[in-house]
C-alpha cells in the first residue's frame, strides 16, 4: 500500500478544491429515431479528413492536425489521431505516401506512431512488438516539443510494455508539464493505476478525483472521476466502493455534460458512457437526459464492451430507458449485496 500511494501522490498535484456538483434537471425527451442514429460520427473539420483519405489523398488530414497543433488544441488533436490511425489501420496507402512526401512532419510521424501501437496491441507478441515501436514515439515526441499527444501515446505504450513505476512517473511529469490538464494522458495514468493494482479502486478514485477537482470546469478531465467509476462497475474484483462515490463521479460528468454542446459529435462519447454508468446506477431519469444531449450520436465505446454490435446495444438502451421513465419504474439496488457489480441483464 506504501509503494500505491506514493505512485499515487508522483500521479497528482495540490487540489484546489470545489463545492458539489449536481445532474441536470431532468426534461422531457424527444429522442431521434433508431434509424437516424449514427455510430462514432467524424465532426465537421474531421469527415472532411477521412474522405480524403478514403480517396487516398492525405492533405486535409495533413491539414487539420497542422491546426491543431498551431492552436494548441491537445483534445481535439488527440481525437483525431486516433480515428486517422484507426482508419489507416485498413487503408494506409494514404498515410504511407504521406510519410513518403514528408518523412519528419510532426502530425504523419503522430499518426504512424498511433498505428503501430494499435497494431501491437492487438497481436499476441504484444510487449516485443511495443519494444520494437519506441523510436517512432520518440520520433513524434520529438518533432514537437509542445505536443502532449505523444506522451499519452508513450503512457500507453509503457502500461502495454509493462513499464516500472520510476519509468511511468518519468512520462508522467513529462506529459503534464506539456499539459497539465490533458485529458487523453489522465485516462492513461488511470488504466495504468487499475492494471498495476488490479482491484485497487480506492487508489484510482483518489487519483481520478483530485485530478478533477484541479482541472478547469470545462476540462474533460473533470469526467476522470467517471472513468474510475466505469472501470470498478464493469471489473467484478477488490473492495466494494461506496454508491455515493460512484454517484458523485456521475454527478460531475453530468455537470460538465451540461456545459458542452448538445447533440454534437465531439462530447458523444462522454456522454455515451455516462448514460452506461447512470443505467448501471439505476439512475434512468438522468440517462434519459444524457440520451437527450447526445441526440444521434452513438459511441463504439462503452457499448462494444458489453455486444458485439454496439449500436444496436445503445438502441436497446435507450428503448429500455425511455420505457422505464415512461412507465415510473424504479428497479433494484444497483450493487448487490454481496459487494458484487451487476450487468444490463442482472436489474
Amino acid at each position: 500500500m506504501v509503494g500505491t500511494m506514493a505512485l499515487l501522490h508522483a500521479f497528482t498535484r495540490t487540489s484546489r478544491g470545489r463545492g458539489k456538483t449536481a445532474t441536470a434537471p431532468v426534461v422531457t425527451a424527444v429522442l431521434p429515431a433508431d434509424d437516424e442514429v449514427l455510430l462514432d460520427a467524424p465532426d465537421d473539420a474531421l469527415g472532411p479528413a477521412l474522405v480524403g483519405a478514403a480517396h487516398g489523398d492525405h492533405a486535409p488530414a495533413a491539414d487539420l492536425l497542422a491546426a491543431t497543433r498551431h492552436t494548441g488544441a491537445w483534445e481535439h488533436r488527440d481525437r483525431y489521431v486516433r480515428r486517422l490511425a484507426a482508419f489507416a489501420r485498413s487503408r494506409p496507402d494514404w498515410l504511407d505516401a504521406w510519410r513518403t512526401l514528408a518523412p519528419h512532419d510532426p502530425d504523419g510521424l503522430l499518426v504512424h506512431a498511433q498505428v503501430a501501437v494499435d497494431r501491437a496491441w492487438v497481436s499476441p507478441a504484444r510487449a516485443e512488438l511495443l519494444r520494437e515501436v519506441s523510436p517512432l514515439i520518440t520520433a513524434a515526441a520529438k518533432a514537437d516539443n509542445r505536443d502532449p499527444v505523444p506522451w499519452r501515446l508513450a503512457l500507453d505504450h509503457a502500461r502495454g510494455a509493462r513499464a516500472g513505476h520510476t519509468y511511468f512517473e518519468e512520462l508522467w511529469a513529462a506529459a503534464v508539464r506539456r499539459a497539465p490538464h490533458h485529458y487523453g494522458c489522465h485516462v492513461a495514468a488511470l488504466r495504468y493505476l487499475a492494471s498495476s493494482w488490479h482491484g485497487s479502486h480506492h487508489e484510482c478514485f483518489d487519483f481520478a478525483d483530485l485530478a478533477a477537482q484541479d482541472a478547469p470546469d470545462d476540462s474533460l478531465t473533470q469526467a476522470l472521476p467517471l472513468r474510475a467509476a466505469f472501470g470498478y462497475l464493469t471489473d467484478g474484483c477488490g473492495p466494494r466502493v461506496p454508491l455515493e462515490r460512484l454517484g458523485a463521479a456521475a454527478d460531475r460528468a453530468a455537470a460538465l455534460s451540461a456545459r458542452l454542446p448538445a447533440s454534437h459529435p465531439w462530447p458523444a462519447e462522454l456522454r455515451n458512457l455516462l448514460t452506461y454508468v447512470l443505467v448501471r446506477l439505476d439512475r434512468r431519469p438522468d440517462a434519459l437526459e444524457q440520451l437527450r444531449l447526445t441526440g444521434p450520436y452513438a459511441t463504439s465505446f462503452p457499448w462494444d464492451r458489453d455486444a458485439d454490435d454496439p449500436l444496436g446495444r445503445f438502441l436497446d438502451v435507450r428503448r429500455e430507458v425511455g420505457a422505464a421513465v415512461a412507465s415510473g419504474r424504479t428497479p433494484g439496488h444497483p450493487l448487490s449485496e454481496q459487494g458484487g457489480r451487476v450487468r444490463f441483464g442482472d436489474h
